[in-house]
This record gives C-alpha cells, sequence and structure tokens, in this order.
C-alpha cells in the first residue's frame, strides 16, 4: 500500500478590500473550482454588507460553500470550520473539482490546511460549572480578568462576551498548565493537503484608502439598516456582534456615539484589522505573495494568468 494520495487544495488570502473577491471567480472558472469561504463573518445570515458577502450575481456560477449556515445568535468555533472544510475538501475532490479556500481569518484557514489538533485538555465539570456560575453572579468581565491573569494574550483575543471561549482557555490551563495560547504556538506542522498558498497584497496607503471607501459604499447600501434591523430584533450579546461592522454601529445606536464617529470608528478597525492579517499571514504561513497595487480591469487578466501559472505548478495541474 503506498502512501494516500494528498488532496490537492487552492488557498487565496489577502486582507480586506485588497480585491481577493473577483480575483477568486475568475481563477476558479480557469481552474473548475468551487470556492469555501474562509471568512469566519460570512457564515450569519442577514449579515451581508457589513462582511462584504459575495452577491449570487457576484459569484458568476461558481459554487460557494460556508456562507449563510448560521443564525446571528449562534456561536461557531475554528474546531467546528476545521471539521465542515476538511468534508468539503474531500468532497469537492471527488466531484472532479479543485477545492478553493478564499477568505482573510488567519487561524481558521490556518486550523485546516495544518496537522492542527485542538487542545486534548480533558474537560473539569465542576471548575466549568463554577467558572459558569461566576459570569453569572459576579458578571462576565471578573471572568475575563481571570483570564488575562493566567494567559493576557488569549484574553486579548477573546471578547468578554464569548464566555463559552473564556471559560474553555480557562478550562485548558487549569488542566493543562499550559495556557491556550502555548499550545496553539507549538503546532504550526506540517501541510496536511498539496497546498498552493497564495496572498494578494498592496501598497500600504492605497489598501487603506480602498478601506475608507468601501467603508462608505457599505453605508451607502444600507448598513445603517441591516446593523438596525439585527439590534431591534434583540441580538445584542452574541458572537456575530462583535464583527467589525456591526459594534460600531451598535455604539450609534446605543446613544454611545455619534454617526460620524461610528463610521470613523469602523474605518478605523478595518485598517488595523488589515494590518493585523497582514502580520498573521506573513508569519504563521508560507505565503507567495502577488502584490495587486495598481492592478486595474485591464491589467486583472495579466495577474490572474500569472497567478495561475504559480498554482499550475505548485500542484502540478
Amino acid at each position: 500500500m503506498g502512501e494516500k494520495k494528498r488532496e490537492k487544495l487552492v488557498v487565496l488570502i489577502g486582507p480586506t478590500a485588497v480585491g481577493k473577491t473577483k480575483l477568486s471567480i475568475e481563477l476558479a472558472k480557469i481552474l473548475n473550482a468551487e470556492i469555501i469561504s474562509g471568512d469566519s463573518m460570512q457564515i450569519y445570515k442577514e449579515m451581508d454588507i457589513g462582511t462584504a458577502k459575495i452577491s449570487s450575481a457576484e459569484m458568476e456560477g461558481i459554487p460557494h460553500h460556508l456562507i449563510n449556515i448560521k443564525e446571528p445568535d449562534e456561536d461557531f468555533s475554528v474546531a467546528e470550520f476545521q471539521q465542515l472544510v476538511r468534508n468539503l475538501i474531500t468532497e469537492i475532490t471527488s466531484r472532479g473539482k479543485l477545492p478553493m479556500i478564499v477568505g482573510g481569518t488567519g487561524l481558521y484557514i490556518q486550523s485546516v490546511i495544518y496537522d492542527y489538533k485542538f487542545s486534548e485538555s480533558p474537560s473539569d465539570d465542576n471548575y466549568r460549572k463554577s467558572l459558569e456560575q461566576m459570569a453569572l453572579t459576579e458578571g462576565i468581565e471578573v471572568v475575563h480578568n481571570l483570564l488575562k491573569q493566567v494567559d493576557p494574550q488569549s484574553a486579548d483575543k477573546i471578547h468578554p462576551n464569548n464566555v463559552r471561549r473564556v471559560i474553555r482557555a480557562l478550562e485548558v490551563y487549569h488542566s493543562s498548565g499550559k495556557t491556550a495560547s502555548e499550545t496553539q504556538e507549538t503546532q504550526e506542522g506540517e501541510l496536511i493537503y498539496d497546498t498552493a498558498l497564495i496572498g494578494l497584497t498592496m501598497d500600504r496607503n492605497i489598501l487603506y484608502e480602498r478601506i475608507n471607501f468601501r467603508v462608505d459604499e457599505m453605508m451607502n447600501m444600507g448598513l445603517l439598516r441591516e446593523v438596525t434591523s439585527l439590534y431591534e430584533r434583540g441580538f445584542k450579546d452574541c458572537q456575530s456582534i462583535q464583527a467589525i461592522g456591526y459594534k460600531e454601529i451598535y455604539q450609534y445606536i446605543d446613544g454611545k456615539s455619534s454617526l460620524e464617529e461610528s463610521i470613523e470608528q469602523l474605518k478605523q478597525n478595518s485598517r488595523r484589522y488589515a494590518k493585523r492579517q497582514l502580520t498573521w499571514f506573513r508569519n504563521k504561513m508560507d505565503v507567495q505573495w502577488f502584490d495587486m497595487t495598481g492592478v486595474g480591469s485591464s491589467m486583472l487578466d495579466e495577474k490572474i494568468n500569472e497567478i495561475f501559472k504559480y498554482i499550475a505548478g505548485k500542484l502540478r495541474i
């Protein structure tokens, strides 16, 4: 018996507003690919404008997976994403198509393509229940502060409202003596697919201008209406509302800032997020970068051809 043939996979990553959507569609046509969304927020229904979700028209008939699969008040974890995507990769491959992950949530993508195991730390029912009780009686901030003391890195990443994840990180530390951050850092490992990992980048100032413009476009498309509708339906302390584009507008609806301040905050948070995305991809993944600076529609075909040649060589297709 020979070694099992590794499934082929294309991964297209890059910061928000760099131009992944259009390019991914054109690439998918040439590669006979199906697209799996690697964005942790496009999984939510009714959150379309703020997540820059691809429209049916923009898909141009290319099948897309993991978009609109959760209600706004449902949680979604990296572990669940990993499981769903790995199943999809096998399913798409079995149909004779090429799976292509497109997105910007670094940890989610990393969890799929590397041999990434989630903490095997046993759960301690009594300890967990005591933390759940503490969250109820003393407040979620108290539990989050506990995490800050033992694992400041995880506390930075996990919003206090995401009580389930805060408690899980505390449980990992409680049962293993290792922080959740340490557990993650020791897991780089091998790529488990035959992977072509492509990153799109762009001059920082131009990218920031595009982000600012995109936020203005979102407002014109009705972002305020979309967020108000979620607010009025009672979606408050849930994971989805911590997304950039929603939490800032909630501040306005709650009367904590003016609309102008909220929009400015949204632009700033989006720019910071793009910077963090680029840092993550550069530090955590072995990416082949392609510069999209100045690539207008007239030059897009040339860039797509360049990327296609790289993929064809890397995956031998």
